[in-house]
């Protein structure tokens, strides 16, 4: 597309395999929760909009249910969440099938014109558990200086039988959370 850089799928791979800690800890890295529905695609393309700025790290974080995994890798990272994942691999579907996500299109097509435009570094962590303490939990460990999270649009009894994750993020949350709400809200 017009928005791809110019670079090879190898070249970004290089670049973006290559980070280090310190490297990170010089740029900005806004997260934004991400479970690839409507919803958390508004909230990316929200913080792509409204917050990322040229050279900060965007990083998807998606939490999965948590599961019996035969495979070593997954059960090493269940605890602390996989490492980090560059967009040029998140964004081949052979590559997520071993994580056991699919990506939509049209989210990997917002972050892939950011990083080309903006000249972002773009990544995705996943965790496996309960997504309101693994959103908490991501902000400390990898850390991000602010989180972005959808808004489902519960109803109130539902929101208090299944609970709010963007709630207990907003409650519980070391660094700012901005909720985005669901169109039905607009």
């Amino acid at each position: 597309t017009a928005c791809e850089p110019s670079e090879s799928s190898s070249e970004r791979s290089n670049i973006h395999s290559d980070i280090s800690d310190r490297e990170m800890a010089e740029e900005r890295r806004v997260g934004v929760a991400v479970d690839f529905s409507p919803c958390s695609r508004k909230a990316v393309k929200w913080a792509v909009d409204n917050i990322v700025r040229k050279g900060d790290h965007l990083i998807l974080v998606t939490i999965l249910p948590e599961g019996n995994y035969e495979e070593g890798e997954m059960q090493l990272w269940e605890a602390t969440g996989s490492p980090l994942i560059p967009l040029v691999e998140f964004s081949d579907p052979h590559i997520m099938k071993k994580y056991g996500v699919k990506a939509d299109p049209e989210t990997l097509d917002i972050v892939s014109c950011a990083a080309a435009q903006k000249e972002i570094v773009v990544l995705l962590k996943i965790y496996w558990g309960d997504a309101r303490e693994k959103l908490c939990e991501a902000i400390d460990n990898i850390p991000l200086c602010c989180i972005i999270i959808g808004n489902r649009g519960l109803g109130k009894i539902k929101r208090a039988i299944l609970g709010s994750v963007s709630n207990y993020v907003v409650n519980n949350s070391a660094c700012p959370v901005t909720v985005v709400k669901s169109a039905q809200h607009e």
